[in-house]
């Protein structure tokens, strides 16, 4: 009687499990897909979130249905996804937060950036606004330095909490600047804006999406905005890197699936979001929201993954920032 050898065993499950992939990804998917949103309703990330959902469930053929997860800056949503079912089903719309900056900021991270999950998309990112009330008297990014070094002037600067993109922004600018700046953290950034509108606070860094409104209205002025080069959402506005600093964060978004998702599902993920993000209506959402497009592909998506950690570590350290 013949006997298997253990090598051809081997490659004979391996065959069968390629098989059954293929034949997964070829009925993929079957039924509604759920995704996770680790922020509240009507954050940047829950409307990012949703714009990309409507898109890839069009090119599914399936719903995808967004569930807000919100808590420890994005973990408890995150850590959720990480260890739900690699079916393709389950999918979470991360963020600089929950997939670069957390990883210092948490002593104890319930979830790895980088091993648990596949990068499935890139939807955009944004640079943020500095961002002072309409009645300041800083006009210019020199204003505000100015000011900074002048003895006894207590700047401060709102965020929308500890470790956050705008904290991390604050606290770089200061480095770069020099003088004395406070950073005022809030428990979430709406709160931290209406007290900058109402000169509580001398500035802060946020999203195009949730300022502008308020500058066209006539209740804040933008004095630079924080990438390398202007945002697209605001032309008129000179990035910080014009005064000459060193000078280029943005907050991002990334569109995850659990690590061990089936490759042809995940080829299929990323194809349903190709055509959802080349689309002329999902395209325009997203650019309403200050998101600007990148050329990245999808291979090249855990390289840039990598070196945000290391980037936004880095900033987090000098900071001081630290959560429990």
């Amino acid at each position: 009687m013949a006997h298997s050898s253990p090598r051809r065993t081997a490659l004979a499950v391996l065959a069968l499990a390629l098989a059954a992939g293929l034949v997964q990804a070829q009925d993929f998917p079957t039924k509604p897909i759920r995704m996770v949103v680790p922020f509240g309703a009507g954050t940047t990330t829950d409307i990012v979130g949703r714009i990309m959902a409507e898109g890839m469930s069009r090119a599914l053929g399936q719903a995808i249905v967004v569930e807000n997860r919100a808590g420890a800056g994005g973990g408890i949503g995150s850590e959720q996804v990480a260890k739900s079912p690699a079916d393709g089903y389950t999918l979470l719309m991360g963020t600089v937060g929950t997939h670069a900056i957390n990883a210092t900021l948490y002593k104890k991270l319930p979830y790895d950036p980088q091993r648990d999950f596949a990068p499935v998309a890139f939807p955009g990112y944004t640079p943020t606004l500095l961002v002072v009330p309409a009645s300041s008297p800083l006009k210019s990014l020199k204003d505000l330095s100015d000011l900074a070094r002048k003895p006894g002037a207590n700047v401060s600067f709102a965020s929308a909490g500890n470790g956050t993109s705008g904290h991390l922004a604050g606290e770089l600018l200061k480095a770069r600047v020099g003088g004395e700046m406070t950073h005022v953290p809030y428990k979430e950034g709406g709160l931290a804006l209406s007290d900058v509108m109402s000169a509580q606070v001398n500035f802060m860094f946020y999203h195009p999406a949730a300022v502008v409104p308020h500058m066209k209205s006539g209740k804040l002025r933008a004095l630079a905005a924080s990438s390398a080069r202007r945002s697209a959402a605001v032309p008129e506005v000179p990035a910080i890197a014009e005064s000459g600093y060193d000078f280029d964060l943005v907050a991002w978004f990334m569109l995850y699936a659990p690590a061990a998702t089936p490759a042809p599902v995940l080829a299929r993920l990323r194809e349903a979001a190709a055509q959802a993000l080349a689309h002329p209506e999902i395209a325009g959402k997203l650019k309403a929201q200050g998101l600007e497009s990148s050329t990245m592909r999808a291979d090249e998506l855990p390289a840039f993954g990598r070196a945000e950690l290391t980037k936004w570590a880095d900033l987090v350290r000098r900071s001081g920032a630290q959560v429990d």
